[in-house]
């Protein structure tokens, strides 16, 4: 049981040791609900076990002392020991006393005599001496027998109280409370640890002088109260509870902090003419991660049928959200919008279009209206939900009111009517339609500036089931169709700014019941659950000196309520039946069953391949067609995409199937007669390749003996299928069946051709040589396969050296000639020599011999140019240090072209690396620079600076001291094509500076390669183009340096670039017309922004004049035009004269000040008191975003 109070003595509560520890908050609370689990909920704290703040207790204050009732007056304890608990109807109670009058004659389990309530025995089960504990343990149990259990889903919800009372004394008498869901499974409940033995048989009972147990009698009895279950959850504990059969609705899981998109994903799914309109975007042409319309669509259509919990991540993923970003608690308001936005891009030009605006919009007018003439200024605007503050507003309908309040301007504030001059005015906003579905955002997150943070608002906030939104419309607005709105969604935050969960209490039909939807849970509510509970505000019923209730998300007490709704959903009760129409299978997208289908299929193969896997054998099978396919090292490469033709094949067979049975399916793959297929076994050699060994020899072995007898336990079963056309009889000719007596079998050994001309390694074949001939004698059998007659000049032998090179010994001079290779392992090509025989030079079975026609200089020279290889052992090399290189544009552009991949060696050069780019794009290579690739975010890290010396591997994987930096892509780099030559960049410097184009209140960044020792002018034309500035605009720029958001000097056009240091923020601006045409009196001050203390600064400084004898409050007008900042901005503005000296305080300034007048000094400065806003959410990172 989970713990509650020390009242109840947490050990005491315990059930049988058999019985899954529970217990319920409400039952001890009352009307104290506690938020539900969710995100980052920590442990459980007792509500009420914690030793509280003594109440101070005026004199005149009373205290009721509770009257102990004796324990055979029944009603009395039962009122005193079994309170009624509030909002819950009672069904059955019963009262049952069991009499012991030998209790140490009991044995070690004991049940009283039953007794009926609801129609279900019950009865007290005892441990008279402790269920292995030294105290007494009693349970109240359901008093079915074996032989009469009761329906496997019955249960009762029972609160009881258990009493043991002295017979002889009812004054001496000890109670527990509790209250549990009987069912099936869980039949009895209660406390091991009811009453200590030693205190139980003592001569003295709470100093009464008696003992409880007296003469081995004692009374027990039991209280039993069954309420209706209201919701069926009730006390409900929720082990292998299953929402679609209790509700006929299924959640949506949680991928981590993903409760806030769940809950506004069911009130959506739950709005059954957006679910209708989302499956009409028609998505059956692009089913692809990135559409965001299609995994919408297929979350609804699993909501809709899924027996389980639905995953939102096909959805996020087509956000493009990363880890991260399932990780951090979003604004719900923004993705609702963004999402809105979204699905109506996707909506145009089809049968849906429009239809979220006709749900979801509804007009407003922003209005400023003369008092005294007749003028008005108004602009009419649509929503898609409205913001309501929660802070100073009791109810729904003050805030509406709040909403529409006038304003108005008089005064020194009167507005400029065109025509008619300064004039009092009233300025408001007023709806002039509703939505059919009101989206109603409450402001529960707001700035508290005593804290300097975000807070929640958790005051009390009343909103109600039928809401009338007609009282807030415009005198002109249509009101033929009542504007009467019903409650459709309440969608909560239980928590803090900082930990907290979201769920939603949702009503699908209009006249059905509320469910509460809390991730993948789903159960029935009630109103109160749904509305009174979530209005905030204090708790009911707190005692004197209580310190509150604990937060299940923080460590805090509080004696508000910790969940609190924040956005309401009313659907418009005369459009009901258009918003929650019947949405069934006809209506979703038949694609989206038939790829369900496919899946769900697909899946249970799989899960069915899993269960048989012990009956069936993989093998993975080489044909000569994979080895010709092959461009690489050995026969194959094993790790090669399936799909293409080089891949070996992989067959699942049954253990128990014969080789003679898998060779005939092999033969079908191949189209020929299975007497011409013959299986090799493939092994692991010690120097890392994998070569055929040996034939399988019994054709009637099964595949299981074969794979044990010669494969490794470890090791995956392959096999190579050769295949012959030499029949004689019907019966296939292989070359090493039936040799000679005295003489060895001749030996499998695999060609492969080195073709300098295409670049190309590829697989030739296979011969059968004996281990006597020599390698000069495998020359004609090569020409014979190449289709050469042994005399052609294409092609001739060669005898003289070891280097491979061989040559007929009665050939004419000059004859062409072949070097051969033998391909040891990868990093092992060597050459072979013509005069040795196969047997010397320890050819064996499975083993590749390369040859290539030996080139003339003139070709040598020719494909060295191009950047080729023409000794075979180059191109083995190249092929061991091949990497395939992602080439993309540092700047995205639209061409999918510019995007690009090469197969480059990682012995390359720079240079070497940098000209087949350039070759690819078509560009001087001199005028590219490349930039390394973050390997987490994709971004770009850092230019790489020309080194010829440098090889491709060291700039892909820079070495940081002892160790490679992880965090840079090895296979990737951006590119950039350059006005310049790399060498002449290098003369250069890029400089970033900020322009300011209104005031400080926006900036562009601009970056430009200046020369190094260059001077501040020549900046001036890469921001004039930039900036599109006329030749006369651009005389009035001027450019200031700043550190730390301050002004550290205003950079003169013949200042040296190389003066300015890489920290140093640059501004450009034009110079303000009220500066050019200051009066000699005036003078200028630099202005900066602080937060609360001038060394906390931050925005953007700026140069401001002062003007002689001006008032502050004239000042601050002009501040206010020159910075940007406008209206309620503005107003929050505080402002201060700083020194430059670091703990200097800083002077205030009001209205009636004279900056002047003040006795400055040079280095003081304007300081403006704002919230430094960009940090008011360090965790939350970027906006959100959708792709």
């Amino acid at each position: 049981m989970d713990p509650v109070s020390r009242d109840l003595d947490r050990e005491n509560m315990d059930p049988r040791p058999d019985m899954a520890p529970t217990a319920d908050l409400e039952t001890r609370l009352g009307d104290l609900q506690v938020g539900g689990g969710g995100d980052m909920l920590i442990d459980d704290y007792d509500t009420l076990g914690e030793k509280q703040d003594v109440a101070i207790i005026t004199p005149d204050e009373s205290i009721d002392e509770p009257i102990n009732p004796l324990a055979d007056d029944y009603e009395a304890m039962k009122e005193r020991y079994l309170p009624l608990l509030p909002d819950l109807e009672v069904l059955y109670e019963a009262t049952d006393t069991w009499h012991i009058e030998n209790y140490r004659h009991l044995p070690k389990k004991a049940r009283g005599p039953k007794f009926e309530c609801g129609g279900h025995p019950w009865r007290i089960l005892l441990f008279p001496f402790g269920n292995n504990v030294d105290f007494a343990s009693l349970y109240l149990e359901q008093g079915h027998d074996d032989d009469d259990k009761p329906p496997e889903d019955w249960y009762a919800c029972v609160q009881f109280t258990l009493v043991m009372w002295s017979k002889h004394d009812p004054s001496i008498h000890t109670a527990q409370t509790a209250n549990h869901r009987y069912n099936a499974d869980e039949s009895d409940w209660g406390f091991t640890r009811f009453a200590e033995l030693r205190r139980m048989f003592a001569g003295r009972w709470d100093g009464t002088g008696k003992s409880m147990v007296d003469n081995d009698a004692v009374n027990l009895t039991a209280y039993l109260r069954i309420y209706k279950d209201p919701t069926g959850v009730l006390w409900h504990k929720f082990i292998n509870y299953n929402s679609k059969k209790e509700t006929g609705m299924v959640g949506l899981k949680n991928q981590g902090a993903t409760c806030y998109l769940n809950s506004l994903l069911q009130s959506l799914y739950f709005t059954n003419a957006f679910r209708k309109s989302i499956f009409m975007i028609p998505t059956e042409n692009e089913t692809e991660k990135k559409n965001s319309a299609w995994a919408l669509q297929r979350l609804f259509y699993l909501l809709q049928t899924s027996e389980d919990a639905v995953s939102t991540q096909e959805l996020t993923a087509s956000f493009g959200w990363e880890t991260k970003d399932i990780f951090l608690q979003q604004d719900v308001q923004e993705l609702s919008r963004i999402l809105m936005e979204r699905m109506e891009a996707r909506m145009k030009g089809t049968g849906a279009e429009n239809a979220l605006a006709r749900m979801f919009v509804g007009k407003m007018k922003t209005y400023i209206s003369c008092i005294n003439v007749d003028y008005e200024s108004s602009r009419i605007e649509d929503y898609w939900d409205v913001q309501l503050n929660v802070r100073g507003n009791r109810s729904l309908d003050e805030s509406f009111k709040d909403y529409i309040q006038v304003e108005t301007m008089d005064g020194e504030n009167k507005y400029f009517a065109e025509g008619h001059g300064l004039q009092d005015a009233k300025k408001g906003v007023i709806f002039e339609t509703f939505p059919q579905v009101l989206h109603l955002q409450l402001k529960r997150f707001e700035y508290d500036i005593e804290r300097d943070a975000m807070m929640k608002v958790n005051d009390r906030y009343e909103f109600p089931e039928v809401f009338d939104a007609a009282p807030y419309l415009s005198e002109g607005a249509d009101k033929s169709e009542p504007y009467l709105y019903q409650l459709h969604g309440v969608l909560v935050h239980s928590g803090d700014l900082t930990a907290g969960h979201y769920y939603a209490f949702l009503k699908p039909t209009s006249d059905g019941h509320f469910y509460k939807f809390d991730d993948d849970k789903v159960t029935r509510a009630t109103l109160k659950e749904a509305l009174e509970e979530n209005y905030g505000g204090d708790y009911a019923n707190m005692t004197n000196g209580h310190a509150g209730v604990r937060n299940p998300y923080t460590r805090t007490l509080s004696t508000k309520r910790s969940m609190s709704a924040y956005m309401l959903v009313y659907i418009r009760k005369s459009r009901e039946k258009d918003i929650l129409l019947p949405v069934g299978e006809d209506d979703s997208p038949s694609h989206l069953a038939r790829q369900l289908n496919e899946e769900r299929a697909a899946l249970e193969r799989r899960r069915k391949d899993r269960e048989e896997a012990h009956l069936y054998l993989p093998v993975s099978v080489v044909t000569e067609a994979n080895f010709k396919a092959h461009q690489g090292f050995d026969l194959i490469d094993w790790s090669a995409n399936p799909s293409t033709s080089s891949a070996p094949q992989t067959f699942r067979i049954l253990r128990a199937s014969t080789v003679g049975d898998f060779t005939k399916t092999i033969a079908e793959t191949l189209q020929l007669p299975a007497e011409q297929v013959r299986l090799w076994v493939m092994v692991n050699r010690q120097n890392k390749t994998i070569r055929p060994d040996q034939p399988l020899p019994d054709l009637n072995m099964t595949m299981n003996e074969a794979c044990s007898r010669y494969s490794s336990r470890d090791k995956p079963f392959r096999l190579w299928a050769e295949s012959t056309t030499n029949v004689d009889g019907g019966k296939a000719q292989w070359p090493n069946a039936n040799p000679s007596p005295g003489l060895s079998p001749p030996i499998l050994v695999f060609l492969k051709y080195f073709d300098a001309d295409d670049q190309t390694l590829k697989g030739f074949g296979h011969v059968y040589l004996k281990k006597t001939s020599k390698v000069a004698e495998m020359i004609p059998v090569i020409q014979q396969l190449l289709g050469w007659s042994p005399g052609q000049d294409s092609i001739s032998l060669s005898s003289t050296s070891s280097t491979g090179l061989l040559s007929p010994p009665h050939s004419t001079t000059g004859s062409p000639s072949l070097h051969l290779y033998e391909e040891i392992k990868h990093s092992m090509i060597e050459p072979m020599k013509a005069k040795s025989t196969l047997q010397q030079a320890e050819i064996q079975d499975g083993d590749i011999v390369c040859f290539q026609r030996v080139l003339s200089e003139k070709e040598s020279s020719a494909i060295a140019s191009t950047g080729g290889y023409t000794d075979a052992r180059e191109y083995y090399d190249y092929l061991m240090n091949r990497i395939i290189v992602s080439f993309s544009p540092k700047i995205v552009t639209e061409n999918p072209d510019d995007d690009f991949t090469l197969a480059l060696s990682r012995k390359m050069s720079y240079d070497q690396f940098s000209a087949k780019v350039g070759e690819r794009l078509k560009v001087d290579p001199t005028h590219i620079r490349f930039t390394t690739v973050i390997a987490s975010t994709g971004k770009p890290k850092a230019p790489v600076r020309r080194n010829p010396a440098a090889s491709l591997y060291q700039v892909l994987t820079p070495a940081v001291g002892a160790y490679v930096n992880s965090n840079q892509r090895t296979d990737a780099l951006y590119y950039e094509i350059l006005e310049m030559s790399l060498s002449e960049l290098e003369t250069k410097r890029n400089i970033r500076v900020w322009w300011l184009p209104e005031g400080v209140v926006k900036e562009e960044a601009i970056d430009i390669l200046a020369p190094k020792n260059g001077v501040v002018q020549d900046l001036y034309a890469s921001i004039k183009k930039r900036a599109n500035l006329s030749d006369e605009a651009a005389e009035a720029l001027r450019i200031y340096e700043c550190t730390g958001c301050r002004i550290s000097r205003e950079l003169q056009a013949n200042a040296a670039l190389v003066g300015i240091p890489d920290y140093s923020t640059l501004y450009a601006e034009l110079i303000p017309e009220e500066e050019r045409n200051a009066n000699e009196e005036d003078w200028t001050i630099f202005a900066f922004h602080f937060d609360k203390e001038p060394n906390k600064t931050h925005g953007i400084p700026f140069k401001f004049v002062i003007k002689p004898g001006e008032l502050f409050k004239d000042t601050k007008e002009r501040l206010s035009k020159r910075t940007g900042i406008k209206g309620k901005q503005f107003d929050k503005l505080k402002f201060a004269i700083t020194q430059r000296a670091t703990y200097a305080r800083p002077t205030y300034l009001n209205d009636e000040d004279e900056i002047c007048a003040m006795n400055l000094r040079a280095d003081d400065s304007l300081g403006l008191d704002h919230v430094n806003r960009t940090r008011l959410y360090p965790a939350k990172g970027d906006s959100i975003f959708i792709r």
